[in-house]
């Protein structure tokens, strides 16, 4: 079984990516129906919590029923970071997150995020200062390094378990790929099978299908998988992926129905937390990907994204699962 402090996350947890304007309580909620084990907020900057910045203090909303959740956040001063434990720990998460892997230019030119991975010595002292101040798990997620001439993950994970981390996510790229080309899982293989790693690894990036994970579970010992984009219009996929690791065989694709439901759910949830008007329009960004593959859904879609009265939109999601109905779909990816 997979610990992290006193909490027990089964034998092969999958994970939830924190992904900013994605998600949020609303998309998580969603993804824990449908069988994700471990989730987190959306990245929140340390400096907007210490300054009490609206959105950064709406990121911490939660509900029970997403537990076990983490709280992500990310900065480039270790004081603020450190205090921001304080504000965190108020919101009773279950863990804290440390991102030191985000690659946008908007977090690096400030030292946060994956800008860390190029000043080990001060990732370590962050670390170490938040783990001391924190009564909860500290867990990190972070890349292989900033570049491919300063792959330091090995160190890196060595460092930041003897900092007194919990739990260690890899994503296998470096910051200098962003999100292009292929993620290098073999690296993140190597650093669990080091026989100096005594936490939980959990591998990262491009892990899409159910039989990806089967691989991965079985060529290199990792304690379980963290999903990003390819639950985007697919939270189905944490259920699919448990379905297959246990009998061998895949599930059919979610029919029309089963995603027009997930839909109203997804847009019921997005109203409830941000209210009619913004949770309309934040819902907007979520339909191509649930109705993806549809032959003719470009009609619909563009519909969807106009309608400002959640009746309407419902009125037409039943138009839709009527004119779908029996189609054929192919599972998000």
């Amino acid at each position: 079984m997979v610990q992290i402090g006193n909490l027990n996350l089964g034998a092969f947890p999958l994970l939830l990516a924190p992904m900013e304007d994605v998600s949020d309580p609303p998309f998580r909620a969603l993804c824990k129906q449908h069988g994700a084990d471990l989730m987190f907020t959306e990245f929140i900057s340390s400096e907007g919590l210490i300054r009490h910045a609206a959105k950064s203090v709406q990121k911490l909303d939660f509900s029970e029923a997403e537990r076990p959740i983490g709280i992500q956040i990310f900065g480039g001063d270790i004081e603020v970071m450190t205090d921001c434990v304080d504000i965190i720990e108020a919101a009773r998460p279950d863990l804290i997150d440390i991102n030191f892997g985000c690659p946008v230019k908007a977090v690096t030119c400030k030292g946060a995020g994956a800008a860390i991975l190029k000043d080990v010595p001060k990732m370590v002292e962050m670390t170490s200062r938040i783990v001391r101040r924190s009564r909860l798990p500290v867990t990190v997620k972070t890349r292989l390094g900033w570049d491919a001439a300063s792959i330091n993950i090995q160190e890196v994970a060595v460092r930041l378990q003897d900092a007194g981390i919990a739990a260690l996510t890899i994503h296998g790229r470096t910051r200098e790929q962003m999100y292009k080309g292929e993620a290098n899982w073999d690296l993140i293989g190597e650093v669990k099978n080091n026989p100096r790693i005594r936490i939980p690894v959990f591998l990262n990036g491009d892990v899409t299908t159910p039989q990806q994970v089967a691989f991965i579970r079985q060529r290199y010992g990792v304690d379980g998988v963290m999903i990003g984009r390819a639950a985007i219009g697919n939270p189905w996929i944490f259920n699919r992926i448990k379905h297959y690791l246990s009998t061998g065989n895949e599930l059919p694709p979610p029919t029309i129905a089963e995603r027009v439901a997930a839909v109203r759910t997804h847009l019921n949830h997005s109203i409830s937390w941000k209210g009619v008007r913004l949770g309309v329009l934040e819902m907007r960004r979520h339909y191509s990907n649930y109705f993806r593959s549809l032959p003719g859904i470009k009609t619909y879609r563009d519909q969807l994204v106009r309608l400002d009265d959640a009746e309407e939109i419902f009125e037409l999601l039943e138009h839709l699962e009527e004119r779908y109905a029996g189609c054929e779909i192919a599972v998000s990816a």
